[in-house]
């Protein structure tokens, strides 16, 4: 698992800050998580979750709302519509580096923003909310302050959760203005609201008028005793996977199985990460983070070299068991060099690139004399992938026939 961090801009010519939480092998979704009213992606509820959602094997952005954490802006001037805004920019930005569905997930008033959001959002295919209002207008009961004497003067201070605020009167405005179940009624795609019935800041029956509201498919399950921010480890992890087995009938993996013969690659795995499997194994392709990859896996001369290498060690300990010779460990080390055309040692034609790959192999065994190491080195020549990069090798592409249902 790996977190990157990353900036993108809301449109509105503000830098939010946020952090992608990156599975370790397959991504079979993608998810955008919206924190909580006046806490940051650093809170625990947004750590624990997006990083449980992770190793579930969905890629997870947890973002701040502007002016909040390390993204731009002022947070007094902005409001709900501000948050719902930065909510599809967010998106946005998932959708250009995952081609898959999106998940939105919302925490508390984030789960109010990501329900008014979701109808903007192309992509998006589901919404899970956790101890979200029903009502945006809620969110001022926890606004310490003269909310009368900041609608008369255009701003002032108010704490919130025992942290000082400068709020103006148009963040008031907006957030009583602010109309969520109408928005909610209008969705139509699967939603799932998670709520702890005692939680104390955000009522059960906040939970009860969204569900009414929302058209099915729809879901509700409860937190039990979980607290309003998700503090606890062990009740992010259980809100985490409740929401990625729900999300799996919504989300379902590009890949289904493993292919039959050869090597299948698919993208959607971060900017260059491609999820390569074999009939019985898979992993991770990437480039390093020096060119824009995660670095989540071998490059793809990473593997070239590999397979060079892989071979050529099967097929010396193949001929020395065959030919008792005193073979020990084998350590084979590869190097790829991209222009190898003032080493090649004979003219070459304009705008030629000459490639060559570095192989030195070490070969151990007490009783190995010269003479063996000499046959073995011959051998390693005549290694079936060292014939086929050496030898006339064809590549035929076709373009394949695009599967039922993949358009969505």
């Amino acid at each position: 698992m790996a977190t990157r961090r990353i900036e993108f801009d809301n449109g509105r010519g503000t830098v939010l800050a946020g952090a992608l939480e990156l599975p370790p092998g397959t991504v079979r979704g993608a998810a955008l998580f919206a924190h909580c009213f006046t806490c940051t992606q650093q809170s625990r509820g947004a750590i624990n979750i997006s990083r449980a959602l992770s190793r579930a094997g969905i890629a997870a952005l947890r973002f701040d709302f502007t002016g909040l954490g390390g993204s731009d802006g002022d947070f007094g001037n902005s409001g709900f519509p501000s948050d719902v805004e930065d909510v599809v920019a967010a998106a946005r930005w998932m959708a250009e580096r995952f081609d898959l569905p999106l998940l939105l997930i919302g925490h508390s008033l984030g789960g109010a923003a990501v329900l008014a959001a979701a109808g903007r959002v192309p992509g998006c295919r589901a919404v899970a909310t956790i101890g979200a209002p029903s009502d945006v207008p809620h969110v001022t009961g926890q606004l310490h302050g003269d909310l009368a004497a900041i609608q008369r003067d255009g701003q002032g201070p108010v704490e919130i959760g025992g942290r000082p605020f400068r709020i103006s009167a148009t963040f008031i405005a907006e957030t009583k203005a602010s109309d969520l179940l109408p928005a909610v009624e209008a969705l139509r795609m699967p939603l799932l609201f998670l709520h702890a019935p005692r939680d104390e800041i955000v009522a059960i029956d906040h939970a009860r008028k969204l569900f009414v509201a929302a058209k099915h498919p729809k879901s509700f399950v409860s937190l039990d005793d979980a607290d309003h921010l998700m503090t606890r480890e062990t009740d992010a992890h259980y809100a985490a996977d409740i929401i990625s087995a729900w999300a799996r009938r919504y989300l379902p993996p590009r890949l289904s199985e493993a292919p039959k013969d050869g090597v299948l690659v698919t993208s959607g795995h971060g900017k260059f990460g491609t999820q390569v499997a074999t009939p019985s194994h898979a992993f991770v392709a990437d480039e390093p983070k020096r060119v824009g990859g995660d670095d989540l896996g071998p490059t793809p001369y990473d593997l070239l070299l590999a397979g060079l290498g892989a071979c050529t060690s099967m097929t010396l300990k193949l001929y020395a068991e065959r030919e008792n010779i005193p073979l020990g460990d084998i350590e084979v080390l590869l190097r790829h060099e991209r222009d190898h055309a003032e080493d090649a040692g004979h003219p070459v034609e304009p705008d030629a690139q000459i490639q060559a790959i570095y192989r030195s192999i070490r070969l151990s065994g007490e009783a190995l004399t010269g003479e063996d190491r000499a046959r073995l080195l011959k051998i390693a020549d005549r290694c079936p992938v060292h014939k086929t990069l050496t030898g006339h090798l064809h590549i035929h592409t076709t373009v394949a026939e695009e599967k039922a249902g993949s358009s969505g």
